[in-house]
């Protein structure tokens, strides 16, 4: 996807999924309220029904929206021991049928990886809203950061391929955890909400409207839960109680879901079709909103909370008459790899500000091979304005 939009603040898109969608009105509701808030009702907009999780700072209030929430639909709400507990709980209630979530920060992040890897490997669909925070280990848990951008791709072992998207508005924390649903549905899959602290805490007036569609899963017992003739195809999806006989394993398995843990051949065609279900969509699923980039020399790539202060840079040295734009990132994984290869000798430089030091940049620098200047701070704060017009000056 690729999104022309020179508003600083997009308000709320659409979301059209395909097989199995059901339609909603076009009703709106307009609320002030934080981005945890706003991820909450996103959630039980996209039908979510199930929610387990611990409490973790700064994303504890999602978890208290759906405690109350899922109360009035009939959902079921589970307060877990750990973080450990909280994914396995939903990857159980997601065989179960119902469409499940968690959410948390950067330590309970951690502890979920074995189980994320189990949900990537058994093709389970649920959604995982990492509000991420000042790290490493305990850290600043109630500062800003965004150090997890890494951890969601690489901290499952084996070679894995997720999706991952990136708020930047209250409004967005709305729309993306419905198409984090929907995109787990239609796929198979664990998806990954990455706000931070900023963004789970802002408050600003946002639409909780209906205008999208909601994906569900394909239910069928017929064909193979775990294997599809398109090498990256996304079987059906039956649930336990459908009389299936479900066979549901982490080791490698058939298309069936026996185990076949000694045939290599197995294991490289199941690896395969996991990696090529998400790669051979990439374009579907890379998310870019550009700014002012028709006649830019210099481009800023940002995402998540940093990107509203780097728009707000950028407009500031454009009245001192620099031709500089904003290639925002809404998508982290897969890497939207192609709209900044794009950049190459159209643009003389690239400036990356982010919440770390450089996890973004360095993807950046393996498809962009002018000039690049790469931003980090890890002190818990939100980068100023002023410090990335600074370094936009710099590079003229």
């Amino acid at each position: 996807m690729r999104r022309e939009d020179d508003g600083a603040l997009a308000a709320g898109r659409r979301i059209s999924e395909t097989t199995g969608a059901r339609s909603h009105p076009g009703n709106a509701a307009r609320r002030y309220a934080t981005g945890n808030e706003a991820a909450a009702h996103g959630a039980i907009a996209a039908g979510c029904r199930f929610y387990a999780g611990y409490p973790i700072t700064p994303s504890s209030e999602i978890m208290e929206g759906m405690a109350e929430l899922l109360s009035r639909v009939g959902g079921a709400f589970i307060q877990m021991e750990d973080e450990i507990a909280s994914i396995s709980a939903v990857i159980g209630a997601a065989w179960a049928g119902a469409k499940a979530m968690t959410a948390t920060s950067g330590p309970g992040f951690s502890l979920m990886m074995e189980g994320l890897g189990y949900a990537v490997f058994t093709e389970t669909p649920c959604v995982i809203i990492d509000v991420q925070r000042a790290g490493p280990c305990t850290g600043q848990a109630t500062r800003v950061g965004s150090g997890d951008v890494m951890q969601s791709k690489w901290g499952m072992h084996g070679d894995v391929e997720i999706v991952a998207l990136s708020p930047w508005s209250v409004q967005e924390m709305y729309d993306l955890t419905i198409r984090a649903f929907n995109l787990a549905e239609r796929l198979r899959l664990p998806v990954f909400v990455l706000a931070d602290e900023a963004v789970g805490h802002l408050h600003e007036t946002a639409e909780f409207h209906e205008r999208f569609e909601i994906a569900n899963r394909v239910r069928s017992n017929e064909g193979t839960p775990f294997g599809s003739p398109d090498p990256a195809g996304v079987p059906p999806m039956p649930c336990f109680g459908d009389g299936a006989n479900l066979l549901v394993t982490g080791s490698t398995h058939d298309e069936r879901g026996y185990r076949r843990v000694e045939e290599p051949e197995a294991h490289a065609r199941l690896v395969e079709r996991l990696r090529r279900k998400v790669l051979d969509r990439r374009d579907e699923l890379a998310d870019v909103e550009r700014h002012l980039l028709d006649d830019a020399e210099v481009v800023v790539v940002a995402y998540g909370f940093t990107a509203r202060g780097a728009l707000a840079a950028v407009r500031e040295v454009r009245r001192a008459g620099k031709k500089v734009g904003l290639l925002r990132l809404r998508t982290l994984w897969p890497f939207p790899e192609r709209e900044i290869a794009a950049l190459d000798g159209k643009v003389r430089a690239v400036f990356v500000p982010e919440m770390n030091h450089g996890q973004v940049a360095g993807e950046v620098q393996k498809r962009f091979r002018g000039e690049l200047r790469a931003y980090g701070q890890t002190n818990g704060e939100v980068i100023p304005v002023a410090t990335m017009r600074a370094e936009l000056e710099r590079m003229f």
